[in-house]
């Protein structure tokens, strides 16, 4: 007697079936914790950008974006002020081999360049271009850069990101993840230039 095989799974029901469970994940008690630490961890040591997660999760849970968007942000806060800590005590010792690992001792030698010469509006970029977030820690703390003033900046930038997406993603829906895909590099150099422009404003005025 035959046996009868099973029929093989196709890519479609491999997508629907983890959709069902990103669905899951999203609608669990869980999630606004999980969010908390993954955005804690990638400032500090995960090198891929957090949004991969966090839009499709927003789109999944409009009706608590901002909830999400506001745990995000203070999970970046902790891991700032720990990659600060870093900088501030423990460079020699383990920052700089998380500039080594990751391969960014070139962009931390450069940044600190511009860094002495413009401060906080250097500490802006870490947050809204595609420049490490861990350069600008490590940075801020190992030249003993006024931690208030860190953590200002590191509020206005990454709260920008955050609940910008949270923003995009309650006017736009699922529309914002492919236009996140391909324009996130010019987004975040069109806010730096306006924040620039701001700046340049106020030291006019």
């Amino acid at each position: 007697m035959s046996k009868v095989s099973k029929p093989a799974a196709t890519p479609s029901s491999n997508s629907g079936k983890a959709d069902a469970w990103y669905q899951r994940v999203a609608e669990s008690s869980a999630v606004l914790p999980l969010m908390f630490v993954l955005s804690m961890l990638e400032s500090i040591i995960i090198p891929i950008p957090l949004e991969l997660i966090l839009i499709p999760l927003l789109i999944h849970q409009r009706e608590r974006l901002w909830a999400i968007a506001t745990v995000v942000l203070a999970g970046c806060l902790v891991g700032a002020s720990i990659g600060y800590g870093v900088g501030l005590w423990l460079f020699d010792d383990i920052g700089d081999a998380i500039l080594t690992y990751f391969g960014y001792s070139q962009a931390f030698e450069q940044f600190t360049a511009q860094f002495q010469q413009h401060g906080f509006v250097t500490l802006l970029l870490t947050g809204i271009t595609p420049i490490p977030f861990q350069v600008g820690m490590l940075a801020a703390g190992s030249s003993n850069y006024p931690f208030s003033l860190f953590m200002l900046a590191a509020v206005i930038a990454r709260g920008l990101r955050y609940y910008g997406l949270a923003l995009l993603v309650y006017w736009f829906g699922p529309l914002v993840l492919g236009w996140w895909q391909q324009h996130s590099r010019k987004a975040g150099w069109l806010l730096l230039t306006l924040l620039g422009g701001g700046y340049a404003v106020y030291l006019l005025v």
